[in-house]
């Protein structure tokens, strides 16, 4: 019997030797040695490119609000000359409805303005497309250089993989970096490899690139992939040897196990019949 107990303590070890998480590696080890006027040069954040499918909200506005407002979705003026607003008049509108105010980027990267048509303004940042419309919009149409405001209504990404709340990941003020959206999604579990993170971006021309990350390592803070772009999907590998189950049991140790169970039930079935006997 004694022995049988000391074979069960050897197989509890086994499997606790079988049985392993991954190394909690920091993120970006020694990024303190980094020299501040390299990381000042990397913390300049780039306006975001207009791409294809991108949901634009357009405000244009002037001293004189009613000459501008035909150029704004959502509004007319009526025959008193007073400016309706949709967006602002009709407070039970749905998402649906409300999205119509807006501007799809259309697969050429046109948008379709209004009185002036079609306005090709993917590959541009927010500054070149307000260049654009206050060059088609003055003089032509009105006395002065109205001002234009433009936000992206889509800039969000999708965080996928190994991370504790996998999904989409919105930024409100049009910024957000790897590290961010990780957070926003739970950060790593156990089972993220976090030197193997997967970026597929898409880039204004319709390129597709795959970026393979390391998230230990301190020059991620460096990375011109560092920051994201709109509609931007991260994956986070698994770590190969928690793919399947964090805390799979290897076969070998589960067969030992099964044998070490049915000699115990045996053992224990002969020392009643021998205690019965006496």
């Amino acid at each position: 019997m004694k022995h049988i107990i000391n074979s069960s303590i050897i197989a509890v070890a086994i499997l606790f030797a079988s049985c392993s998480s991954p190394k909690k590696v920091p993120y970006m080890v020694d990024a303190e040695t980094i020299p501040t006027e390299i990381l000042a040069q990397a913390s300049v954040i780039s306006e975001p490119i207009v791409m294809p499918g991108d949901l634009l909200n357009i405000e244009v506005s002037s001293t004189n609000m009613t000459a501008v407002a035909p150029f704004n979705k959502g509004r007319y003026v009526d025959v008193d000359g007073q400016i309706i607003d949709n967006k602002r008049s009709n407070t039970t509108q749905s998402k649906l409805e409300a999205s119509t105010d807006y501007y799809l980027v259309n697969k050429n990267g046109d948008i379709d303005f209004p009185i002036l048509g079609k306005l090709h303004v993917g590959g541009m940042n927010k500054a070149a497309i307000e260049t654009l419309i206050q060059g088609e919009l003055c003089p032509k149409y009105l006395k002065e250089i109205p001002a234009v405001d433009i936000r992206f209504m889509n800039f969000r990404v999708t965080v996928l993989g190994a991370v504790r709340s996998p999904g989409i990941v919105e930024s409100t003020n049009e910024r957000l970096n790897i590290l961010e959206a990780l957070a926003k999604a739970g950060d790593l579990d156990i089972k993220g490899c976090r030197d193997n993170i997967m970026l597929i971006r898409t880039n204004a021309n319709g390129v597709k690139e795959i970026i393979r990350l390391d998230i230990n390592d301190k020059n991620i803070l460096l990375s011109p992939y560092y920051n994201l772009q709109q509609n931007d999907i991260i994956y986070v590998t698994p770590n190969k040897s928690m793919a399947q189950n964090a805390w799979q049991m290897n076969p070998g140790v589960t067969a030992t196990f099964a044998i070490i169970g049915g000699l115990s039930g045996i053992a224990g079935l002969v020392f009643s019949i021998l205690n019965y006997t006496k």
